[in-house]
């Protein structure tokens, strides 16, 4: 016999005595809500012995259960439980509001009306102070108690207040056709996800996939056959579209396409395009792209790679002169590209002209290296892992003198050397500005990573259910205010970025040598925004999913892994910003690392003694809904904020110039206040754009939806911003409280349209292939 069956009150003794059964409930919920001190108990035991109707029996058996010196031991516990539970199941009503009528229902049904020691009313009086001694929610109790837990029916679709395919309609309104194209290539079964564990495997399957979409055009999207008709607008939507698959695939595209086929055609000839980009296009002259150095990371000014002329031989000789200007990170390298695109300090007749890009043979046609070129594989990374990222060393390695990439500077076979462009800083930054179609796709996709983990998550979110009140249904994950606020936020985000992006590509394909900086800054400043806004959402999109965000197999942790070097390559996010933020003081674009940041200096001057362009738009003490949903207003607060530290960023400059300070270290010092800048404008151009996207939008519904979702981002803005408004005064504690509170209202309004907002994204079901993403439990 165990030893709690010898211990404590019997269960059949107390279940024995008819003038206890109204007070079964309340002993049993008594010991087991856990909560009750021994005075408690002592307090409820004398309220319950004052019932007048209690006979010596029962008062002796009600002492000996609630003496806190002598608990009732788990077994009697849960007899006395499954006697209420198969009681109750007899009951005509349940519609009990506390213990006290749940016992007496519960005394009727044993022994009729008769077995009650006192009418119901008398009952009920006499009792209540019982159960108010014993300190819960009766009501919750006996849900807790009688009720029969729902299975979980089949839920039927949950209703939306827009059409599903004329808003995603609206998301692909640019380049529809590249997008269908790419959504046909991948529904094709050769396209599924594979094991990434084994590195060789992936790396070809990788390498064969993109061999596949060559052949099916995506190259052409990039160099048609007719090089005048070039869109790169075409090949960034087909990029956004492929970054709903393996990323490892779409980073071999970016470098292959973008970035080594991208420099041939935006820094080469007409004699480079015809000899190379048609076999860049079909992939049949695999490449990379060799810029950055272990010892110079973004500081591409003063890479130590040589490039020295020598005219004898009109050839350029390629040099490793040190270990620090080994070439670093290069996708492709490891093992398939056969061509990379080098860029050197070039070198004529002993004077250095800075850094140009000169195409360097690395392996011959069966793959083997060429002489004077080494390779070394950088080995398993975080993510990414299906693209062969290597380190180049060049001992002596010479190359023809016609491949050097000439658009903007030329060495004559005699070696003379001339460029149109007569500074040295002027050309390189001519020729980096060249190549920011590569930070607008990494931005694009990195939105479409983020797309894809947003629509994981909620789609679980509104399919898993997790706890609730008492006896009821458990409640699904997306109807609780915290999950809304860590999804639906983002979400609105994601959709502001969406039409940010669009605006950016439009600008970028568009752009003109007069505006060409300041599209080289939005593209900066976009995809600073967009990776840090992917790297915050899959984390989010992880945790929201609890263990099952953690599989392999629901997608989140690759998502995560290959998503989180897009904070840092294609420039890093810290750098890009400070670029912005110099744009924004100057007109004029300068390297993070270069110190010769006095030519930003003739405008600070009025920057600084100009007046802001705007009152303080928090200066009206307005809290309603209306007023905070009014685009108008929170597009005016975030131009303040820009206006205002754009204005106190140039005059602590200037007061540190003044001072004496070096130009490099004034911005040194004010370097957190130049992020905190470019994050501001990026903010209200981001808020821009999806204010006019959504005015331009005729269908109702749609424009109800987008609206609520503007003005979650728009808030949510502000709201992250409350620190800086409230410290400087442009803002009071009400309204800051009046905005969180009115986020969380538009984010329990959008929550019928959460799931059908991710489906407008368009993300073929092969591409999510998570198990929780299509309402099935992973495996």
């Amino acid at each position: 016999m165990a030893i709690d069956d010898v211990q404590g009150p019997s269960a059949q003794e107390l279940l024995s005595l008819p003038h206890l059964a109204p007070l079964v409930p309340m002993l049993y919920v008594a010991w087991t809500d856990g909560e009750l001190t021994p005075e408690e108990i002592r307090a409820l035991g004398a309220a319950a012995r004052s019932q007048h109707w209690l006979d010596l029996r029962s008062t002796a058996v009600l002492a000996n259960w609630l003496d806190p010196l002598n608990p009732p031991s788990p077994s009697a516990l849960a007899q006395v439980g499954e006697h209420i539970r198969r009681t109750a199941e007899r009951l005509s009503r349940s519609d009990q509001k506390s213990l006290v009528e749940l016992g007496a229902h519960l005394a009727e049904a044993i022994g009729g009306k008769d077995a009650l020691p006192a009418p119901m009313p008398e009952l009920a009086r006499s009792l209540a102070p019982v159960e108010t001694a014993l300190g819960v929610s009766g009501a919750e109790a006996v849900r807790t108690l009688v009720a029969v837990p729902k299975l979980h029916a089949v839920k039927p679709p949950e209703p939306h207040s827009f059409s599903v395919e004329a808003l995603r309609a609206v998301l692909e309104r640019t380049y529809s056709a590249e997008r269908a194209s790419v959504r046909e290539w991948l529904a094709d079964p050769a396209f599924r996800y594979v094991d990434e564990r084994d590195t060789a495997a992936y790396r070809a399957q990788v390498l064969a996939w993109l061999k596949q979409l060559a052949a099916r055009g995506l190259g052409q999207f990039a160099y048609p056959g007719n090089l005048e008709k070039v869109d790169l607008g075409r090949f960034i939507a087909a990029f956004e579209t492929l970054a709903f698959f393996d990323l490892s695939l779409v980073v071999k595209a970016g470098v292959h396409f973008g970035l080594f086929g991208g420099s041939i055609y935006f820094l080469g000839t007409e004699r480079h395009h015809r000899e190379y980009l048609p076999r860049v296009a079909s992939v049949e002259l695999p490449g990379c792209f060799a810029m950055s150095e272990l010892g110079h990371g973004s500081n591409v000014r003063d890479v130590e790679t040589l490039a020295r002329y020598d005219a004898e031989r009109g050839e350029f000789v390629v040099h490793t002169p040190s270990e620090s200007a080994r070439k670093e990170w290069i996708g492709n390298a490891a093992q398939h590209a056969r061509v990379a695109t080098v860029f050197a300090q070039l070198e004529v007749k002993g004077e250095r002209h800075g850094v140009h890009a000169l195409l360097v043979p690395l392996r011959d046609e069966e793959g083997r290296l060429l002489p004077g070129v080494r390779v070394e594989d950088c080995g398993l990374k975080m993510g990414l892992n299906g693209v062969d990222n290597g380190r180049l060393w060049f001992d002596g390695v010479r190359v023809p003198r016609e491949n050097l990439l000439d658009r903007f500077s030329r060495v004559s076979p005699e070696g003379e050397y001339s460029s149109a462009i007569p500074g040295v800083s002027k050309r390189f930054f001519t020729m980096l500005g060249t190549l920011v179609a590569g930070r607008v796709s990494v931005a694009c996709a990195a939105l479409s990573a983020a797309k894809s983990g947003l629509s994981i998550a909620i789609s679980y979110g509104d399919e898993r259910r997790q706890f609730g009140p008492a006896g009821a249904q458990e409640v699904r994950l997306l109807d609780y205010q915290a999950h809304q606020l860590r999804l639906l936020r983002p979400l609105a985000t994601t959709y502001a970025l969406d039409f940010a992006l669009k605006h950016l590509v439009k600008r970028y394909v568009g752009r003109t040598e007069e505006d060409a900086l300041q599209v080289e800054a939005l593209a900066a400043g976009l995809k600073a925004y967009a990776s840090r806004h992917t790297t915050h959402t899959l984390q989010v999109a992880r945790e929201a999913c609890g263990g099952q965000g953690y599989l392999v197999a629901n997608r989140l942790p690759s998502l995560k892994a290959d998503t989180d070097v897009f904070a840092t390559f294609e420039g890093d996010n810290t750098v890009l910003l400070q670029l912005v933020a110099k744009s924004l003081l100057t007109g004029y674009r300068q390297q993070f690392e270069d110190d010769r940041v006095f030519t930003v200096m003739r405008l600070i001057v009025d920057r600084a003694s100009g007046a802001l362009g705007d009152r303080n738009p928090f200066s009206v003490r307005r809290t309603g809904s209306e007023h905070l949903r009014d685009g108008d207003f929170q597009l005016r607060a975030l131009r303040f904020r820009e206006s205002d530290l754009l204005a106190s960023a140039a005059r602590r400059l200037r007061e540190r110039l003044s001072s004496g300070v070096d130009s490099f270290e004034a911005f040194n010092q004010c370097q957190d206040h130049l992020l905190a800048l470019a994050l501001a404008h990026v903010e209200r151009v981001v808020l821009e754009q999806f204010l006019l996207g959504v005015a331009e939008v005729e269908d109702p519904a749609l424009k109800s939806v987008l609206g609520r979702l503007c003005d979650v981002y728009g808030l949510g803005c502000l709201q992250d911003a409350s620190g800086w408004f409230l410290e400087n005064d442009h803002l009071e504690g009400a309204k800051a409280k009046a905005i969180r509170k009115e986020v969380t209202r538009l984010c329990a309004e959008l929550r019928p349209d959460a799931v059908a907002l991710t489906k407008a994204f368009g993300i073929p079901g092969t591409c999510l292939a998570a198990p929780i993403a299509l309402g099935r439990p992973s495996p």
